[in-house]
């Protein structure tokens, strides 16, 4: 089975692929966005190692249980025929209420079916007052005209 679009990448690849991603995470359904990985997928996310899709779910389950009302924007940063790079925001608040806005950059791996092999994530996370927040759609994909992230100066 193939996970379209599949390498090599063209420019216009990419950016679908990116969007793809961003729409399945705001969904915010781990085992739905595990299926986007290799079964034997590798990540880093911050100072977290993971292998398999069962660790994934486990791991995404715990970040989506924590930060909360999380919407998370993706922009293409750069690509080669099998890897893509992307820089996002995502805005979440803690069970206490905090709001945050977290900045970060990912590099992709993927395997001739179009699924994510590798993911390597960095991410710093910024303490913002409600008023300041950007991300105000309902849980699920951003809506196709909402601004960029270039366009909002993030």
């Amino acid at each position: 089975m193939t996970r379209m679009p599949v390498p090599p990448f063209s420019h216009a690849d990419a950016v679908l692929k990116v969007r793809i991603a961003e729409n399945a995470w705001n969904g915010q359904d781990p085992k739905a966005v595990s299926l986007a990985y290799t079964p034997d997928t590798r990540w880093r996310n911050r100072s977290t190692f993971l292998t398999g899709r069962a660790a994934v779910v486990a791991f995404l389950t715990r970040k989506w249980e924590a930060e909360r009302d999380y919407r998370l924007i993706k922009e293409i940063w750069s690509h080669g025929d099998d890897r893509i790079a992307v820089r996002f925001c995502y805005e979440y608040h803690d069970a206490a209420g905090q709001w945050f806005r977290a900045h970060g950059n990912e590099n992709w791996a993927f395997d001739a079916q179009g699924y994510m092999a590798e993911r390597h994530a960095s991410i710093n996370d910024v303490p913002i007052a409600p008023a300041d927040r950007l991300f105000h759609w309902p849980q699920g994909p951003r809506p196709e005209d909402h601004p960029s992230l270039s366009h909002l100066g993030l």
